[in-house]
């Protein structure tokens, strides 16, 4: 439970980071709307980027491993589409929005494993 907690929390920061760095990558709202954007980022994560994982094995095995980063952008895509105040302007914004993300999230899964 606590690593969940800790990924929400990553998510949050990550998200808070990506609208920071990035043009086009916008989240409306307090603290609140991070919250809630990292608690359905992590839940897509945690139930739909297995699913595509599982059913882009080969994509993912003849490309070395390159095409998780598509499906990074499928879910955060998804995360735009679902959450209305998030909002990715551009395609240019979804690719540098994930490679943060993923930088971020990276960082926190690290805090997590120690947790």
């Amino acid at each position: 439970m606590l690593r969940f907690i800790i990924r929400i929390l990553g998510n949050a920061v990550a998200l808070y980071v990506a609208f920071y760095l990035v043009t086009g990558f916008v989240v409306s709202g307090s603290w609140e709307q991070y919250l809630i954007a990292g608690l359905v980022l992590a839940l897509l994560n945690m139930i739909v980027r297995p699913i595509l994982k599982l059913i882009s094995f080969p994509l993912i095995l003849l490309t070395l491993g390159l095409f998780t980063f598509v499906i990074n952008m499928l879910i955060l895509w998804l995360l735009d589409y679902l959450v209305t105040f998030v909002t990715i302007e551009s395609f240019v914004a979804l690719f540098w929005g994930t490679i943060i993300v993923s930088i971020v999230n990276l960082i926190f899964s690290g805090i997590a494993e120690v947790a």
